[in-house]
């Protein structure tokens, strides 16, 4: 699957221009997308410098993008058929309707292929599950 990443308020927090602190489990969460064989494209706002810096700050952690605001490396703005339009499978971003789920909500999306209220929901139902035992055990006491 090629999966584009966002980088402020999604790997680190949000802090533009500046950098700011890695999130829990992003960069570790990526590096395990990328065993699996999964393709990562950084994504970003940032250019020049400021995207530099935002590749210089995954790379020292040991996580390489397959490309970088284009759909394969050897793509550039002088390239005869460059597009800022990605050809991902998924997107995520801490824009996304409901906000950016945490990191290994993520990966068990992306690895079990379930969506974000099948896994929310059965959490959800074992919790319950968990308060109904308790409440009949105490009740049959009585």
């Amino acid at each position: 699957m090629i999966i584009a990443v966002d980088f402020d308020g999604t790997i680190v927090e949000h802090k533009y221009p500046e950098i700011g602190k890695e999130l829990p489990f992003a960069i570790e969460t990526l590096k395990k997308l990328q065993q699996e064989r999964h393709r990562l494209i950084l994504w970003s706002v940032r250019e020049g410098n400021l995207l530099q810096e935002a590749v210089d700050f995954c790379r020292e952690r040991g996580l390489e993008f397959y490309a970088v605001n284009s759909n394969y490396a050897e793509e550039t703005l002088e390239s005869d058929h460059y597009s800022r339009k990605l050809k991902a499978d998924l997107f995520i971003d801490d824009r996304n309707l409901g906000g950016l789920p945490e990191w290994g909500m993520i990966y068990r999306m992306i690895h079990d292929k379930r969506g974000y209220e099948d896994i929310y929901l059965n959490s959800e139902k074992k919790k319950e599950t968990k308060k109904r035992s308790f409440w009949k055990i105490l009740f049959s006491k009585m």
